[in-house]
């Protein structure tokens, strides 16, 4: 069943509201969720949607817990086709269930070895079944297909729970910054890994002269997450972070770029509270952060290796959210968490004009919080002109639950 959304109100002399076509494409008993925002949902042809199931909600993973993988044939009656099953997941981020790059049938994700010993990946071909496995996990996908880099899920299940996963227990959880775990390079022809890039090694790397106060790094317990390689396959960026005694049960943060080999790396940000990015393209980053330009947390587009920073939409674009660009570049993509009155926002915002046109506001209730929220994370099609999204809000007669749900943005993002 097709519904509209109503037309939003008028929050700003930028803001437009659009009626955009909304339909969930996966239904109960059981939960449907895709993840994260910049990992390749669709197939190259825009027919095949990957996503998730589980079968409980509102708590944490627990090592036994399986959930299923599939997608859903939007030209076969939205129909669900598992693939495979996983014990290596989390609610933020899923399996890093994806799409290889270059490749029209072939997706990958994580998994956790029966014995509890590790974490691997598993690539399977969704119009043959033909599988094969990597020894490492994977995080993300070179834009070539050829190669992946990954950091150690074990602590973050410790460090920053919702991206780890459960099962595996750190064997540095006693370390402040180990020199044996960072950032891996894995080859996903052979499944070879080599660590670019250590824990240890990103305090070697002097900090910038920054107006931001955080705790002295030997009494703080380091880690390094959300990885994403550059278009041109020849830098990558990441987060290194950390919690000590000023943090409490936060952590400080800073934006580093590098080379892809792990040489030239470069701290882009480094006054603590850089949250979502997206490579713009080779060269330029969006991301949400705070920055002595204007004082204030923003999203802004920095070029790397670099102090140029400009601030993006600062007049409409006032919230942290999960932004990408659509093809072409015209338009980025974002969202919002979820307001006083429980409604999360997704919009569409055109880089030209600072023109900030929001698609629909889902209810997201009261239970959706902490660690098992269900944030939209907005995903296109490769043409741009389809969004999906995970959101429980209640719909065509189903009690509230995550599942999966396709907007239409044809309309909104040729209109000229």
């Amino acid at each position: 069943m097709v519904c509209m959304l109503r037309r939003s109100l008028l929050l700003t002399p930028f803001a437009l509201g659009a009626d955009v076509p909304v339909r969930p494409i996966t239904k109960g008993p059981n939960f449907h969720w895709f993840g994260y925002y910049d990992k390749l949902q669709f197939d190259p042809t825009g027919r095949y949607v990957l996503g998730m199931e589980v079968d409980f909600e509102h708590r944490s993973p627990r090592p036994d817990d399986e959930i299923r993988l599939g997608f859903v044939d939007l030209k076969d009656g939205d129909r669900w086709t598992e693939i495979g099953r996983t014990k290596a997941w989390n609610w933020q981020q899923g399996s890093m269930l994806q799409f290889v790059p270059g490749s029209k049938s072939e997706v990958i994700w994580n998994d956790r070895r029966a014995d509890g010993s590790g974490f691997y990946s598993v690539i399977c071909d969704i119009k043959t079944g033909k599988r094969r496995e990597l020894a490492s996990p994977v995080y993300t996908l070179s834009p070539d297909g050829r190669w992946a880099i990954v950091c150690d899920f074990r602590r973050l299940n410790d460090t920053r729970p919702g991206y780890g996963y459960a099962g595996v227990r750190d064997p540095n959880f006693g370390e402040t910054a180990p020199k044996d775990a960072g950032i891996w390079r894995v080859d996903l022809k052979t499944g070879a890994s080599k660590l670019l890039f250590s824990i240890r090694d990103a305090l070697d790397v002097p900090q910038p002269k920054s107006e931001y106060q955080y705790s002295p790094w030997a009494e703080s317990k380091h880690w390094l997450n959300h990885l994403l390689i550059a278009p041109g396959n020849n830098r990558f960026i990441f987060l290194h972070r950390w919690r000590g005694p000023r943090e409490k049960a936060g952590f400080a943060t800073r934006m580093f770029t590098m080379d892809a080999d792990g040489g030239n790396p470069y701290v882009i940000d480094p006054y603590g509270r850089t949250s979502h990015f997206v490579w713009r393209d080779a060269e330029h980053i969006t991301a949400w952060a705070w920055h002595p330009s204007l004082g204030k947390e923003r999203f802004y587009l920095y070029k790397d290796r670099t102090r140029e920073v400009s601030p993006v939409g600062p007049e409409v674009m006032t919230v942290n959210g999960h932004n990408t660009y659509l093809k072409g570049g015209r338009w980025i993509l974002n969202d919002t968490y979820p307001n006083q009155a429980r409604q999360q926002t997704v919009y569409v915002y055109e880089v030209a004009t600072g023109r900030r046109v929001d698609l629909g506001q889902f209810l997201s209730p009261k239970e959706y919080a902490g660690e098992w929220r269900c944030d939209t994370h907005p995903r296109s099609s490769p043409d741009g002109k389809t969004v999906c999204i995970d959101s429980p809000h209640p719909h065509a007669g189903w009690a509230a639950g995550r599942q999966m749900h396709l907007l239409d943005v044809s309309r909104v993002v040729t209109d000229k």
